[in-house]
């Protein structure tokens, strides 16, 4: 994409309503614009990093068996009035009605919708296991919605549901998105720590959070600091393997963990002094098993072996898409703008011509701009009228991970600078070896 015929809206200054770090940049770099209260319009450069995330999400979603569907933003009344939880949700439920009297809600999660579906359609224990799965947009009327996408009203999310004989099939379920959602995670360049939560309206006794930790974390949270250095990495594992799954589980929250809704004291204090930890989180995606809470309530059963009627094991799985835009902000970013990492930055590398109308700076950004193309990996070239130092600052801002510059002096010598944004440092290398080291890192991701 050439920047001259690019719509990215910059910002020189910082909006007054922005009061966390990612709400303030995603303004400034033109990611996001305010069309009310917590609800937002995605301009082009915001909307390419949520595509991002979305498929990471869906990619690792596919290599853990689950299968996409998409329900309805709208849903009845009726199948919540059915589980009970039409009158019981709250305030943060958007109730409506429509030109026939029917009443309807803006869907704030999809438990019901998802049942209804199954008991529809599935009535044999032979046709379990099953986990179905949405991308979808979710509304929920916050009562001070605030810090941009990180807790607004309107959000996209990433909602998964398992279905399963037994308990110990649902538990399995649960210990296989605990892996997907590790791996998922990482790949966007976060640690997100599972910790145990409340299972707060959804319900359940088995429920993990996962928390991002920052200064802005909207929760406290408390921790044996040991937890930080793990990593999942590059291990291959079998989905369908229980024990393998489980050992995951094992690993990553054995080790105390706990929001400020569970934090236990007693628990805590049996951690070493000096790996007791507490900080903010923000939360990113959170697990649950809840049993047969739905499934008895609204009827979804199956036919087992002794060709008996029993209701299904199910569990819910949540990861806030857009929010998660919110928290890799806040985990990277310094005072010049965002730095997005490899997995998930909305141009693989930003091309900056020191001299425009240069003939020989302008053939040779070309001829990059193609060769990089040509590799599958998609630059952003400021080929704009502007002052180098403007050129720099914009590509500091929104936070492309590498920069190649082209200027005539070095073009004298046949080189272009490489310069990583995380850490500064650059690299003079002939066009040919720049092209190819960045095909070199993003291989990598």
């Amino acid at each position: 994409m050439r920047l001259s015929r690019y719509f990215l809206p910059v910002l020189k200054e910082t909006p007054s309503e922005a009061q966390i770090v990612s709400h303030r940049l995603m303004l400034r770099a033109g990611m996001i614009k305010q069309a009310s209260a917590g609800i937002y319009s995605w301009l082009p450069l915001g909307l390419k990093v949520l595509q991002n995330i979305e498929r990471i999400v869906h990619e690792e979603q596919a290599k853990a068996g689950h299968i996409p569907v998409l329900m309805p933003t709208l849903q009845s009344a009726d199948l919540w009035r059915e589980s009970g939880r039409y009158d019981d949700y709250g305030d943060e439920m958007l109730r409506l009605s429509d030109r026939h009297g029917r009443d309807m809600l803006y869907g704030p999660t999809n438990e019901e919708q998802i049942t209804d579906i199954f008991r529809s359609h599935i009535n044999s224990y032979k046709d379990l296991p099953l986990t179905l799965y949405q991308i979808q947009w979710k509304f929920r009327d916050e009562v001070r919605p605030r810090f941009g996408v990180m807790r607004g009203r309107e959000f996209l999310m990433k909602d998964g549901y398992n279905f399963d004989l037994t308990k110990e099939d649902a538990l399995h379920a649960y210990n296989r998105h605990l892996v997907a959602y590790l791996r998922t995670y990482e790949r966007m360049g976060l640690q997100a720590i599972p910790m145990r939560a409340d299972g707060g309206p959804v319900g359940g006794d088995y429920t993990h959070e996962f928390l991002v930790l920052a200064e802005t974390g909207e929760s406290e949270v408390f921790y044996d600091s040991a937890v930080t250095e793990l990593s999942f990495g590059d291990r291959e594992i079998d989905f369908d393997n229980v024990e393998q799954c489980a050992s995951v589980l094992e690993e990553f929250t054995s080790r105390y963990a706990r929001t400020d809704e569970t934090h236990d004291e007693a628990l805590f204090n049996e951690v070493p002094e000096e790996r007791r930890a507490t900080a903010r989180g923000i939360e990113v995606g959170q697990i649950f098993y809840f049993g047969t809470k739905y499934s008895e309530s609204m009827g979804a059963t199956v036919v087992n072996a002794d060709q008996k009627h029993v209701p299904v094991h199910m569990g819910s799985h949540g990861i806030g898409v857009s929010r998660l835009l919110g928290a890799i902000i806040e985990a990277s970013h310094d005072d010049k703008g965002i730095i997005w990492p490899e997995g998930v930055t909305p141009f693989h590398v930003g091309i900056v011509n020191l001299k425009q109308g240069d003939e020989a700076a302008d053939a040779a950004c070309e001829a990059l701009y193609k060769s990089v193309s040509a590799l599958g990996l998609e630059p952003l070239y400021d080929d704009r009228k502007e002052r180098a130092g403007g050129k720099f600052a914009t590509m500091d801002l929104i936070g492309l991970p590498w920069r190649i510059t082209v200027g005539p002096r070095g073009l004298k010598n046949g080189v272009v600078e490489l310069t990583s944004r995380r850490t500064g440092e650059s690299e003079e290398l002939t066009p040919e070896l720049a092209a190819a080291r960045l095909a070199e890192i993003y291989a990598q991701h």
